[in-house]
């Protein structure tokens, strides 16, 4: 028995070993694949019902924006009344 003989030996039972660890490994992360999916579908069913909740928000904070932005208008509108009159007193 020569080298040229036990070498193609050795590397075939090594091929099959990495084969056979290959497809467990495989097998493997297809089973957390799918473990993952059905952890995500469970979030988007979770975070679809919180929709309407979100929507809420939304709408009350668009108010919320307006009526403030109608609040600083008004009070600029104010203020810049009362201080065009004190000018316009000082110059006569």
């Amino acid at each position: 028995m020569s080298v040229s003989d036990v070498l193609p030996v050795v590397l075939y039972l090594l091929g099959s070993i990495l084969l056979v660890v290959l497809i467990i490994l495989g097998i493997k992360l297809i089973i957390t694949m799918n473990k993952i999916e059905n952890v995500v579908d469970d979030i988007n069913g979770k975070v679809k019902s919180l929709n309407g909740l979100f929507s809420i928000i939304d709408v009350v904070t668009d108010k919320l924006a307006l009526l403030s932005d109608k609040m600083v208008d008004s009070i600029t509108s104010v203020l810049k009344k009362v201080f065009k009159n004190k000018k316009g007193k000082e110059e006569e």
